[in-house]
């Protein structure tokens, strides 16, 4: 194939993937106003294959942004309100005994809970009990949910959005951070600005007149997911993105003080992956057929925020893991020859 050829075929692939963001945005749009960031950081994730996790006070919208994205897609939708008393069995179905009518026999017939959907918005999902959590986290991971001893694969494109509310203690299981890091993101939704609650107020308000229209079916999610992963990352950005990773863990060469003092749990290798797919997805985003160290260190807190943990000393201070993260992406050469040629690094590259 020759070079035109090949850079025809990026040209489309990146005219595909904007249009296609354009699209959903402009859907969007007529429902939520403002928290272009967190739309963004969604779609990343969806054309990623990875879920998300929304945090943020009530009333913020978190909800409404999900099913709101549900409708501007062609695909099955479930929403699961997470309660203390539901049970993993109300999320992935079960097994009912019945009767064969023309035989006579008894049969189990299997009944497909909400999971069998594409797009699955896990409502508050740190209020439901670890044992609910767990079946949650099968069908993150595998993509299937087991029942008795058989395996039910579950439809792709599969994408779980959930949402946790960071005030309210009483009554809430904690994600254990297995769980959590089956998350590619972890997004914070946060207050908007006068101009845009403003407009908040107008509209809801007043008579409705939203008409969002799907303009993305699973097969295109399914094609658009596949030109993410053919996007090329160089050795370079590679190595940019095992050095950010690689710092936070404790005890490790090359890592600075400030992890030692602050940290007391390091990101694993799926921050390492998540970074250069939601990477790679940024890129086409704005236009590259190519990944940046820049599009890596944008996306370092949503990724690395809940696979860091930090110690008493640090909030003690006041050292959130957002500040951490914003103080490696710092002190972390960009640059190939700088990256390279600093003997912190090398070491971290040497271990």
């Amino acid at each position: 194939m020759s070079d035109t050829s090949l850079a025809s075929d990026s040209l489309q692939s990146i005219q595909k993937l904007q249009k296609a963001y354009e699209s959903i945005k402009a859907q969007m749009s007529q429902v939520i106003v403002g928290q272009d960031e967190v739309i963004e950081q969604l779609l990343i994730a969806l054309f990623s294959r990875g879920h998300c996790i929304l945090e943020g006070v009530p009333g913020l919208a978190k909800t409404l942004m999900i099913s709101t994205l549900s409708r501007c897609l062609s695909m099955t939708f479930s929403r699961i309100q997470f309660t203390p008393d539901l049970m993993p069995a109300d999320i992935t179905g079960t097994e009912v005994l019945e009767e064969n009518r023309t035989t006579g026999r008894r049969e189990f017939r299997f009944i497909e809970g909400p999971l069998f959907y594409n797009v699955i918005l896990a409502d508050e999902i740190n209020r439901t009990p670890p044992k609910t959590q767990a079946a949650l986290l099968e069908a993150m991971q595998e993509r299937q949910v087991t029942v008795g001893r058989v395996r039910h694969p579950l439809t792709d494109p599969f994408f779980v959005l959930a949402t946790q509310n960071p005030i309210e203690q009483e009554g809430t299981y904690a994600l254990p951070e297995a769980q959590q890091d089956r998350f590619m993101f972890k997004v914070f939704v946060n207050y908007p600005s006068f101009k845009e609650e403003f407009e908040i107020a107008k509209r809801t308000t007043a008579v409705m007149h939203d008409e969002v229209r799907p303009v993305l079916s699973g097969p295109e999610i399914l094609e658009l997911q596949k030109i993410v992963r053919q996007v090329p990352a160089s050795d370079h950005v590679i190595e940019y993105t095992l050095a950010l990773v690689r710092q936070t863990r404790l005890g490790s060469q090359g890592s600075p003080e400030f992890i030692n003092d602050w940290l007391s749990w390091g990101a694993g290798p799926r921050a390492v992956q998540y970074l250069l797919l939601g990477g790679k997805a940024r890129a086409l985003l704005n236009g590259r057929s190519h990944v940046s160290t820049d599009d890596v260190a944008a996306l370092a807190a949503p990724v690395m925020r809940h696979r860091i943990v930090t110690n008493f000393s640090a909030e003690s201070e006041g050292i959130t893991a957002d500040k951490v993260i914003q103080r490696l992406v710092q002190e972390t050469p960009s640059k190939e020859g700088e990256l390279t040629r600093d003997p912190r690094f090398q070491k971290i590259f040497a271990a």
